[in-house]
Formats: structure tokens, sequence, C-alpha cells
């Protein structure tokens, strides 16, 4: 098989790796990949060389974790897929995979398109953000951040019952925003932000932040416009592989004075409702709800993928998103020739 590999940072090679599919264990399945898809934020901190995430491994590790494949073989105790299943998993940047049924992979309903399928992993993390803030119908919700974790968090939001705000830092992030049902859309730098926001919610302001940057002036923005006794998810990775924060993120003007709570969106959300035999908020269910909304039609990232590679040219893509380069926004790499 063919794989990413990252051997240190600005080092990327696609290797041929050996994968032995001809003695399956009872629980694996074998997968061919279609298409995989860039995390631009996250995949950009590893290839640049900022810190570790948690639990990720070091050089030389494989990057990516949205994965769409066709089932290939499965072994004699599978039961959740047969071969012919196009499903959507976590495994890395790589040609084929053998991994266990019981891990983060889904079937993808007929009628859902390839490309909106591949986000369905990525975007079932945008919804947790809502959950982890115990999100209520009818709020405002800013988002800061609009990539396509936070492009995410604003396609989920209508749905849900969120009046939802992009807060961008480019009018084109904006105009996504607004493709994926944002409501409205402001600059973070616009010096009249706040006034706007407080008009645009009829003076309630915003009761929840999902913060998906990581530079520190996104930061200061979130506890700036999110209102007394609000909260700010953050899904983001603060401060990484950017300059030290030039002032105080817990300053009691934007935490003590304002009672705001800072959540970190990672883990699990509680569930007042559980199942005696079964978690109905597992990352797997939380995903067969995203592609149910794509096919339904509810939900299209499809429509911001503004680049699509062919995997040879895997390194391109990330020395673009090492630059900065803001017409990148949905990017996917094409597996098959």
């Amino acid at each position: 098989m063919k794989i990413a590999n990252l051997l240190g940072p600005r080092n990327l090679v696609i290797e041929d790796w050996p994968l032995d599919t001809s003695k399956l264990g009872p629980n694996d399945l074998w997968g061919e990949t279609e298409i995989s898809g860039f995390k631009i934020g996250t995949d950009r901190g590893n290839y640049e060389g900022a810190e570790d995430v948690p639990g990720a491994p070091t050089y030389p590790r494989w990057v990516g974790d949205s994965n769409l494949a066709v089932i290939k073989g499965v072994g004699s105790a599978v039961t959740r897929f047969k071969v012919g299943d196009r499903v959507v998993s976590r495994q890395p940047h790589q040609s084929e995979w053998v991994t266990d049924q019981h891990g983060a992979i889904v079937k993808v309903p007929e009628g859902v398109d390839s490309e909106d399928a591949i986000w369905a992993h990525l975007y079932t993390l945008s919804g947790l953000c809502y959950r982890k803030a115990n999100f209520v119908p009818g709020e405002y919700v800013a988002v800061v951040g609009l990539g396509v974790l936070g492009l995410g968090a604003i396609g989920l939001g209508p749905g849900m019952g969120a009046r939802t705000i992009g807060i961008g830092n480019s009018p084109l992030r904006n105009e996504m925003a607004m493709k994926m049902g944002a409501h409205a859309t402001f600059l973070y730098d616009d010096p009249d932000l706040q006034a706007k926001l407080d008009e645009y919610t009829n003076g309630n302001g915003i009761d929840l932040v999902i913060l998906t940057a990581n530079p520190w002036p996104a930061y200061r923005t979130s506890v700036e416009i999110v209102r007394d006794n609000g909260r700010v998810a953050i899904v983001s990775l603060l401060g990484r592989g950017e300059e030290p924060a030039d002032f105080n993120p817990l300053a009691m003007k934007y935490f003590y004075h304002k009672s705001i709570s800072l959540i970190a969106v990672n883990g699990t959300a509680p569930y007042q409702y559980p199942q005696s035999n079964a978690d109905r908020l597992s990352w797997n269910k939380q995903c067969e709800f995203v592609l149910q909304l794509m096919a339904d039609g509810s939900l299209k990232p499809s429509q911001i993928i503004t680049h699509r590679l062919h995997y040879s040219r895997m390194k391109e893509a990330y020395e673009m998103a090492y630059n900065r380069e803001k017409t990148m926004l949905g990017v996917t790499f094409q597996w098959t020739d």
C-alpha cells in the first residue's frame, strides 16, 4: 500500500508499506481508499513541527484521519459491513488499510456523495461543540474560525435550532459560511463588531462561541464577544504553532468579571437519557446522524471544496497550508487513478 509518512517538519513522503490482506482476522475489515480529506489546521501543525497533539505519535508519523473507502474484504465475525460498502473512517492518508470493525468507522448511506461523506467524522466533532456546551435551541451561536471544522459547526447549526453567526478573517471564508447556512457573518477585525452583534441579536448577545482557530487573537475575539455568563467551546489547539500570547488569557475583564465558561471540546458529552444497552451519543452514532443530514440534502460540505488533488501532489497541499493560503478550504486527495 501507499501511505503518507511525515519523517520530520516539512518532510512528507509517500512510501510503499506492506499490507497483508490474505488472512483477515475475525473482526477485520479491508478497505481501499477512494478519497481522503485534509484537516488544514491540525495537519498543518503536524507538518510544520508544532508541539505534538496529546496521544499522537511523534516523528515519523502518519497524517490525516478522514478517509473514505470501499470494503474489499471482511473477517468471519464481521456483521456491520459487507464487501462493496462505502465507509468513512479515521484512517490516515493511505491507499488501503485493515482495521477492526468496532473502530471509528461508519457505512455511507446510498445517495450520499463521497465528497460530502468524507467530512462526516470531522463534522461529528463540530456537533460535539454544541453538545459539550449544553446548547439550547434558540441561542445565538458565533463560530470564530471558518475553516472546514468551523464551517461544519455553521452547517449543523440551523438544523439544531441555532442562530449562527460566522466570524472570519477574510471575505472568502465569510462567503463560504453563508453558503453553509450562516444567518450572518462579520470580519473579526471589524471595529464595530460588538455593536453589530448587539444589533443582530436584538441586544441579547452571543450565548455560545465555538472557537475553531488556534491563534490567540481568535481567542481574544471569542471572550470579548460572548455575553456575560456565556460559554466559549474551544475545539482548537490554542497557541499551537503561534507566538506566545501578548495578553493574559484569563484576565479578569475577559473571564472573572464576565463569569463566562471555557469548555474544552474533547472526549464525550453527558446525556440525561441513556439507553440501557447502548451509548446513544457514541461517536459512530453521531457520525451516522451527520451522514443522514447529508442524505436529506440539508448538509452539503462538498460545496466548500476548493482543491481536488491526486495523492501524489499531497506535499503541494501541505506547503500551501504552511504558507497560510487563504483560498484553501476543503481539500481532498484522490487515491483512484
